[in-house]
C-alpha cells in the first residue's frame, strides 16, 4: 500500500491542471497532473491505498490495466514523500510502514539472496514510543514503523546472522509474508548481507 507522509499537503493550481505538494523539503510541482494521478494522491493524503483500487474515470483513455503505467513514474519521482506499507488481507491492520526521512530517498525492493546470511546492520536501534516500535538507523534514508508483532518477530531473528529461509522456517508465518517483511526491511537499509569474514554489504 502507498500513502504520503503525514506532513505532506496537496494543493491544486487554480490556473491549470497542476498539483503542488508541500512537504518537509519544500514544494514539489506536478504540471498537468493526470486525473488518475490526482485521484491517487488525494487518496494517499488520507492514508495507505492499494494502487490497484484507483479507477480511471469512465471517459479516460487510460484503461484499468494501464493505471500503473501512469502512476509508477510519478510516484517514483515523489519517492521521498511516499510511505510504503506492507499488510495482510486479514482486517488486523498493516505489518510495517517504511517512511522516507531524507530528500534523496528512493525505495527499491531488492532481491534477497537464495543462499548466504543476512542481519541487522550496525547503528540500528529499536525505539518504543506511543505508536509502538520504530526501527531507526544512523544515516539511513528511512525509518520503519513496526505495526504488528509479526514484523517484530522477524526483526528479532536478525540480531545474529541468519539465512532468510531459516527465518521463514522458524516463525509461524506464511513464508511469502516473512519474505516480504525481509524484503521491505532490506529496501529500507535495515537488513544487509552478513559475510563470513564479518564484512557486511547492502543488496545490489
Amino acid at each position: 500500500m502507498w500513502s504520503l507522509r503525514e506532513d505532506v499537503a496537496i494543493e491544486r493550481e487554480v490556473d491549470g491542471g497542476g498539483l503542488i505538494l508541500t512537504g518537509p523539503w519544500g514544494r514539489e510541482r506536478i504540471a498537468d497532473a493526470h486525473p488518475v494521478l490526482r485521484e491517487a494522491l488525494y487518496r494517499m493524503e488520507l492514508g495507505p491505498v492499494l494502487l490497484s483500487n484507483v479507477e480511471p474515470t469512465p471517459d479516460s483513455p487510460v484503461t484499468k490495466a494501464s493505471v500503473y503505467l501512469v502512476l509508477l513514474p510519478a510516484l517514483q519521482r515523489l519517492s521521498h514523500l511516499v510511505v510504503r506499507t506492507l499488510g495482510l488481507v486479514d482486517l488486523r491492520g498493516p505489518l510495517l510502514s517504511v517512511c522516507p526521512v531524507t530528500r534523496p530517498a528512493l525505495f527499491v525492493l531488492p532481491r534477497l539472496p537464495a543462499t548466504g546470511l543476512v542481519r541487522l546492520p550496525q547503528g540500528v536501534s529499536l525505539v518504543v514510543d506511543a505508536q509502538g516500535f520504530l526501527l531507526e538507523r544512523v544515516g539511513s534514508q528511512y525509518q520503519v514503523r513496526l505495526h504488528r508483532p509479526e514484523a517484530v518477530w522477524v526483526v528479532a531473528m536478525l540480531a545474529l546472522p541468519v539465512a532468510p529461509e531459516a527465518v521463514s522456517r522458524a516463525l509461524p508465518l506464511p513464508r511469502p509474508v516473512t519474505r516480504d517483511i525481509l524484503t521491505y526491511l532490506a529496501a529500507a537499509g535495515m537488513v544487509v548481507r552478513a559475510e563470513e569474514n564479518g564484512m557486511k554489504g547492502a543488496f545490489g
